[in-house]
């Protein structure tokens, strides 16, 4: 499958808004709401849970890109994510974009009676499934474990039908900040 790399934030705003309509499963037989509402309700519940963290907070925002780039690739989609957006956003968004399907193993594996949408439930297989003792401890040895599992917990949070988490545009100067490489955390 060729690569995409969004090299400008107009690239990334216009893949951003090419995702109303567009759902995680080509048969929209998946999560409730489209990748762009699940895309503002995930950052914006980061935002309020790390108002100071505006990199995670763009993660949150592009995590599930994946899925528009690659329809039907769930167990890839994290990586096509983040491979797409690592050159403009930088490499810790790249990671923690990367690591919100591990963070669904690790909290499948240490939390087994947590609850996830019925898609997330049925991808969870694809991707590996709970983790193991020993990608567990690995996960926890990542700096950046806790933000993932942060960026995870919105994710599954994000997908209310019908909840105003405000406009794509909202987001615009906020990604500008983190494509440049300003310190926003």
């Amino acid at each position: 499958m060729e690569r995409v790399e969004l090299c400008t934030v107009e690239e990334l705003m216009a893949a951003l808004y090419a995702c109303r309509g567009a759902w995680d499963t080509p048969d929209r037989s998946g999560d409730p709401v489209d990748l762009h509402d699940h895309a503002l309700q995930t950052a914006a519940l980061l935002r309020r849970s790390r108002p100071s963290d505006k990199e995670l907070q763009v993660a949150g925002l592009v995590h599930d890109l994946g899925h528009l780039l690659s329809p039907g690739d769930d167990a890839g989609h994290a990586d096509r994510a983040a491979e797409a957006v690592r050159g403009l956003l930088g490499e810790r968004v790249a990671r923690l974009v990367r690591l919100h399907v591990p963070a669904k193993r690790y909290l499948a594996a240490v939390e087994p009676g947590r609850g996830l949408s019925a898609q997330s439930s049925l991808t969870l297989g694809a991707q590996g499934g709970p983790m193991t003792a020993r990608e567990v401890a690995s996960f926890e040895a990542d700096p950046l474990a806790e933000d993932a599992v942060t960026l995870r917990q919105a994710d599954d949070a994000g997908k209310v039908v019908g909840l105003d988490a405000g406009s794509m545009e909202d987001w615009r100067a906020v990604v500008e900040l983190v494509a440049q490489g300003v310190p926003v955390r």
